[in-house]
C-alpha cells in the first residue's frame, strides 16, 4: 500500500512545533544545576529556557536524567536548568503525576492478583485533566513536551487513551519500538487522532535506504523517531544523513548521541558520530522536528546527568552558531 503525506499536515506540525519557544513563562530558576555547581547556559534573561538556536528545535529524552530525578516537577527542573525549551518526556513523570500506572496508562494495581483495574470514564477523564494540568505546569515554565513514551498497552481502548493522553499534554506524538505489526495495528488510531507514532530503531532494526521503508506504509502519521548513534553503531560507521535526507518528512523527532562505529557511547565530540554535521543539515534545510539530546555515554565522577546534558546543549549551541 502507498501513502503520501498531506502538506498542510506537515505545516500543522512542524509549525506546533515551532511555536514553543513563544510560550508563555512565569518559572523561577535556580541558580545552580540539580546536584552540581554548573551554570545555566542557554536561557533567556527572564529565565525562560529557549533551546531553538538558528531555527533548529533541540530538545532532550527524559531517560537522559535517569537516576534520581522521577517526577514530574524534578524533571522540569533539570529541563529549565539546562536551558531546554523542547522535551520527549518518559511515562514515569505522566504517570506518577496524573494517577497512570502500566501499559497504556492504565489505573492503579489493585486486587489479590495485582491485575491492573479497569478504570471508569469519570477516573479517566481525572487522569486527562491532570495531563492537561501537567502540560500547562510545563508550558508556562516554557517548556513543549513535543512526544511522550508510554507503552500502549493491548486493548483498543487502551490504546485510544494513550493517544488522548498525547493530546491532553499537547504532543505531536508518541514514540515505540520499531515494529511493522505494531505499526498496522495503531495506524488507524493515529489517523483518528492525528497524532504521530514514532517508532525507534535500535541497532539492528533502522529504517530501510535500498527502497521506501515498508513501516511507512500503513499510514500519513506512521513515522520515526531516528535515533543516528544507534543507527550508526549499527552499521559499522555509516552516516546517518542519508536517511535523514530520504525520510525527514516522516521523521517526528531525533534521538542525539555520539558513538563509535564499534558501539561505545562517548562524550559529545569524542566519537565518530555527524552531529554536528547533522545539526547544520537540520539549520540549511530549515526542518524544524526536535533533535533530542539522549545522555548515554558513562557519567564522569564528580558530575551527574544535569550538568552532562547542559554540556551536550552547548555542544549543540556551538554547532548552530
Amino acid at each position: 500500500m502507498k501513502t503520501t503525506i498531506i502538506t498542510d499536515e506537515l505545516t500543522t506540525r512542524r509549525a506546533f512545533l515551532g511555536s514553543a519557544a513563544a510560550l508563555a513563562a512565569c518559572a523561577i530558576v535556580p541558580g545552580r544545576v540539580l546536584g552540581g555547581e554548573a551554570p545555566l547556559k542557554a536561557a533567556t534573561a527572564s529565565g525562560k529556557p529557549n533551546s531553538v538556536f538558528n531555527g533548529v528545535h533541540i530538545g532532550c529524552i527524559t531517560y537522559s536524567y535517569r537516576g534520581g530525578i522521577n517526577s514530574a516537577e524534578d524533571t522540569l527542573k533539570a529541563l529549565i536548568q539546562d536551558g531546554l525549551s523542547e522535551v520527549e518526556l518518559m511515562g514515569g513523570p505522566i504517570q506518577s503525576y496524573a494517577g497512570l500506572s502500566g501499559g497504556g496508562a492504565r489505573g492503579r494495581k489493585e486486587g489479590p492478583a495485582e491485575q491492573p483495574a479497569k478504570p471508569t470514564d469519570a477516573q479517566r477523564q481525572g487522569q486527562l485533566a491532570k495531563c492537561q494540568e501537567l502540560r500547562k505546569m510545563y508550558n508556562d515554565a516554557g517548556v513543549n513536551i513535543h512526544i511522550h513514551k508510554i507503552d500502549f498497552g493491548q486493548s483498543d481502548e487502551e490504546i485510544d487513551f494513550n493517544f488522548q493522553v498525547a493530546k491532553a499534554l499537547g504532543c505531536v506524538g508518541i514514540t515505540a519500538e520499531r515494529s511493522e505489526a505494531l505499526a498496522k495495528k495503531l495506524a488507524p488510531f493515529a489517523n483518528k487522532h492525528k497524532i504521530w507514532v514514532a517508532f525507534h530503531n535500535h541497532t539492528n532494526n533502522y529504517p530501510v535506504m535500498d527502497k521506501a521503508d515498508p513501516i511507512l506504509a500503513y499510514g500519513p502519521y506512521i513515522g520515526f523517531n531516528f535515533d543516528v548513534g544507534h543507527y550508526f553503531a549499527g552499521t559499522k560507521g555509516l552516516s546517518p544523513i542519508p536517511v535523514i535526507e530520504k525520510y525527514h518528512d516522516r521523521i517526528v523527532s531525533l534521538h542525539m548521541k555520539d558513538r563509535t562505529a564499534d558501539g561505545g557511547n562517548l562524550p559529545w565530540g569524542q566519537g565518530k558520530t555527524p552531529i554536528k554535521e547533522i545539526l547544520q543539515l537540520m539549520r540549511k534545510e530549515k526542518w524544524t522536528f526536535p533533535a533530542d539530546i539522549e545522555l548515554e555515554y558513562a557519567i564522569p565522577q564528580g558530575s551527574n546527568s544535569v550538568a552532562e546534558v547542559a554540556k551536550c546543549v552547548q555542544y549543540c549551541k556551538d554547532a548552530l552558531a
